[in-house]
Formats: structure tokens, sequence, C-alpha cells
């Protein structure tokens, strides 16, 4: 494409109100599993300081080969803990809360976090169903826009399973910024 091409398409995208691709790629994450991919699109509008987080972590391959420990049907499916078992967090600090109007509905992407409201750091979930009891009360970061199928198909955890902890359990293969993908 030449020049002239290139402006003419940059005037017609913001004609039309599109976001351009490379603002698009900077908040859609992919996260690979065994079964395929999952596309994530963050929410900075929501949540600008938890998304930083997590982008800070895809790319430094924090997220690479971690475990989704804790998979409950019809729930969530979390991650992000390196010790595997939800007690794990990285080592940048904790993000203050960053709560919103936005539901937990089946494909939201949250934080996970302890009692204390201001204590996300690496680990989250994706909700498998409807989880309005959730709202206003934990961070949205993303809604996965691609792959719900495949976030269906991670292991989950046996009936009756302490607190959703799955034996065995599926991995990320490998996580990374749709613009930086390989």
């Amino acid at each position: 494409m030449n020049r002239r091409h290139a402006v003419l398409a940059l005037a017609l995208s913001t004609l039309l109100g599109a976001v351009p691709a490379r603002a698009a790629d900077d908040n859609t994450v992919f996260l690979d599993t065994k079964d395929g991919r999952i596309t994530i699109e963050l929410r900075p509008d929501l949540a600008p300081k938890h998304v930083q987080q997590i982008k800070t972590l895809v790319g430094q391959g924090f997220y690479d080969g971690l475990k989704f420990h804790r998979v409950m049907d019809g729930f969530m499916a979390q991650t992000g803990d390196p010790n595997g078992n939800g007690t794990g967090g990285s080592s940048l600090p904790n993000i203050p809360a960053e709560f919103s109007s936005a539901p937990f509905t089946r494909g939201t992407v949250g934080m996970a976090r302890s009692q204390d409201r201001n204590s996300a750091n690496s680990q989250f979930f994706i909700c498998l169903g409807d989880a309005s009891f959730l709202n206003g009360k934990y961070t949205v970061v993303g809604t996965v826009t691609n792959g719900m199928e495949v976030v269906d198909k991670i292991k989950k955890a046996e009936r009756g399973a302490q607190n959703g902890a799955v034996q065995n359990p599926d991995k990320i293969v490998r996580m990374q910024l749709a613009g930086k993908a390989r």
C-alpha cells in the first residue's frame, strides 16, 4: 500500500469510528491451551491498573505453563498462580480494587483476590456461567471474544473437591499480546 492509500485508509477508519488494528492488538491477549486458543479483549477503560499488570506479566512470560488450579463447573476457571494452589502471585505489587458496574457474565474475565479488596496481583478467572453475585465485588478486566468452546474444555474439579481444586489440572501453554504474537 502506498502512502496515499495508507492516509486514505486511516481517514476512512477514523470517519467510521474504527479502532486502528495496532491499538486493538495492544489490548488483545491470546491464551493458548492444549485444546486451542482463547482470545481475551482486555478492558483498560474499566480497570487500567489491572490491565497494565496483566500486560506486564504477559510480556514477561509469567503465565506460560501455569495451571488452571481452580475450575468449578458452571462457575469459573482460575489461573495465574505460580504456586499452582491459589496462594501465590507475582513479584509485582498488589493492585487496588477497580470495581465497576460491568456484570460478571459467561466469558467475563475477572481478577482473583483474597478477602482484602486491594489484594489482586496475578491470578484471574474466566466465568463459565453468569456470576452476578460477584458484581461490584471483583474487578472486571476483560471478556473472552473467541474460544469459549476452548474454555469449556478446561479440566474441571471433581464434584465435592475442596474449593474447586483440580487434580492434574490443564495449563496455559502460552499467553501473549496479539500485537506481539508469534
